[in-house]
């Protein structure tokens, strides 16, 4: 006699898993195309030192680059993904991420309005908010905080600047930007 009867509960598990490996293989396979991320921008918009700057305010270390432009300048998607979040608060204000190629997440924040939402698929240059100075940024020149972030670690960029083991997740917009500009 069995007191205890043991149901199958392995399938959901194999299911799931199934599908985080076709989206991770889907991610994975997607093209890294990049474009810049403000309509209109030049090169003098943004400073070129500015990504890893001590000291930064509240969250201590600049960990993204400051895109300069008037309120209301439109913000594209930089690259192909999806919508991952949308919101509003913080030092952020409003903000959108994306996840795009090699499940990096684009994160674009003090933005002055959001066209986006959660789980809406976005091409290279289409719109997903406009220039703002929400957040941490009221009262001071609109702009786009703009970051690469992967949640897959790379060591080899940790180093002994301040918050400098938090490198082996945050990728150089400016390498990125600055590649746009050569094309």
């Amino acid at each position: 006699m069995k007191l205890f009867k043991r149901k199958k509960k392995r399938g959901w598990i194999r299911k799931s898993l199934n599908i985080i490996s076709l989206t991770v293989l889907f991610f994975l396979s997607i093209p890294q195309s990049f474009d810049l991320p403000v309509e209109g921008m030049k090169i003098n918009d943004f400073n070129h030192e500015s990504y890893w700057y001590y000291p930064w305010g509240k969250s201590g270390t600049h960990k993204g680059v400051d895109i300069f432009a008037k309120t209301g300048t439109k913000v594209n998607a930089s690259v192909r993904g999806f919508t991952f979040a949308t919101g509003s608060g913080g030092m952020s204000g409003k903000f959108v991420i994306v996840l795009g190629p090699k499940l990096r997440f684009h994160y674009f924040a003090h933005l002055n309005s959001i066209k986006k939402t959660i789980g809406s698929w976005n091409n290279i240059g289409d719109q997903i908010g406009t220039v703002g100075a929400t957040g941490n940024a009221k009262g001071k020149p609109a702009h786009l905080h703009y970051s690469i972030v992967s949640w897959v670690p790379h060591f080899w960029r940790i180093d002994f600047d301040p918050q400098g083991w938090k490198k082996m997740f945050f990728l150089n917009p400016i390498d990125y930007i600055m590649d746009s500009y050569d094309k």
